[in-house]
């Protein structure tokens, strides 16, 4: 298999449970909702990340590093896992967040004070620069660093992806079921793109769908990890007219900013099959999953799955625009 041309660090819980949502799927009348559950695969709460980070830190402990730094937002779920995967193996982690220090430590952040990360905040500098100058630092002190940018959306990271596909082609014929789509949040690309590659590699019937965190235009992101993916395993296919199917009708007023449609999708979600998603990413996909069920975006008998990606900490800093939300989705 082409696992094993890569070097790969066990980091999560997987294969992930798939299983369908009776009570919505009840609710949306002729459209089946499943749920991929990524939240679950381990690493202090869970998420997708944990996938890439198998293979991204793979590679880098095999070139010697003992030491790894990335890049988020202030509740970046990349982060908080690149932090629990270094605790895990004994190593040094270094997170550069955007902005400045919270007046109270919530959500991620919290967690990544608890798995002893070592946080810089960017202020008004950018990200990237930061990031530069700290790996200089940490040069000058004879440490070999493990880069990973944000997301961990490079050609390797999105194996996790891949491999995810085969999880899926595998428990599509445990249910007798074969999805018409599969939907993700997409935030930085990489896990969109390791499910598109997937596709052609495991033969899904499904159409990849992703719903955008922010109002990027991640089409030629995808479609360059997507060539990093055939230029790593050595395997090319040609792709179909069409298969890129993204939307950015869910970013709302923009990245970390919720709405009402995304708030009341988390509650809904809750409420109806006990299952929580963050409202950044995985929140507002759920809501552009529910709205165009609801529009008839979706053929009448489809069935969707849909991604949890995980994220679910940062429901602690959203506490506020969370309270008091009502149970519908209309």
């Amino acid at each position: 298999m082409w696992q094993k041309n890569f070097p790969k660090i066990k980091l999560t819980t997987t294969p992930t449970p798939l299983e369908k949502m009776e009570r919505l799927s009840k609710d949306l009348k002729g459209v089946e909702i499943y749920m991929k559950r990524d939240d679950l695969t381990g690493l202090a709460f869970g998420g997708n990340k944990a996938r890439k980070l198998e293979f991204l830190l793979g590679e880098g402990q095999e070139k010697g590093s003992r030491t790894v730094i990335t890049q988020g937002g202030a509740q970046s779920n990349h982060a908080r896992m690149t932090a629990a995967a270094a605790a895990k193996l004994g190593w040094e982690a270094v997170l550069v967040l955007a902005g400045h220090p919270p007046q109270n430590e919530q959500g991620n952040v919290l967690i990544d004070t608890l798995l002893g990360a070592k946080i810089i905040w960017t202020g008004g500098e950018k990200r990237s620069e930061v990031v530069k100058r700290e790996i200089e630092s940490l040069k000058k002190e004879e440490k070999k660093v493990c880069n990973i940018p944000t997301g961990g959306s490079t050609p390797l990271g999105s194996l996790g992806y891949l491999q995810a596909a085969e999880e899926i082609y595998n428990q599509e014929k445990d249910l007798g079921v074969n999805f018409d789509y599969i939907v993700a949040p997409v935030g930085s690309g990489g896990t969109h793109a390791g499910l598109l590659f997937g596709k052609y590699m495991y033969g899904l019937k499904a159409k990849i769908m992703g719903v955008a965190a922010d109002d990027q235009d991640f089409s030629p992101v995808i479609g360059d990890l997507f060539r990093g993916i055939a230029e790593l395993t050595g395997i090319a296919y040609q792709r179909e007219e069409g298969d890129l199917i993204l939307t950015q009708d869910y970013v709302g007023p923009g990245y970390g900013e919720v709405d009402e449609p995304t708030l009341k999708a988390v509650k809904y979600l809750a409420l109806q099959e006990g299952i929580i998603v963050g409202p950044v990413y995985t929140g507002k996909a759920l809501a552009g999953v529910l709205d165009l069920a609801l529009k008839g975006f979706f053929p009448q008998g489809s069935k969707v799955l849909f991604i949890h990606t995980g994220g679910n900490p940062e429901i602690f800093a959203y506490n506020q625009e969370l309270g008091g939300q009502k149970n519908a989705i209309q």
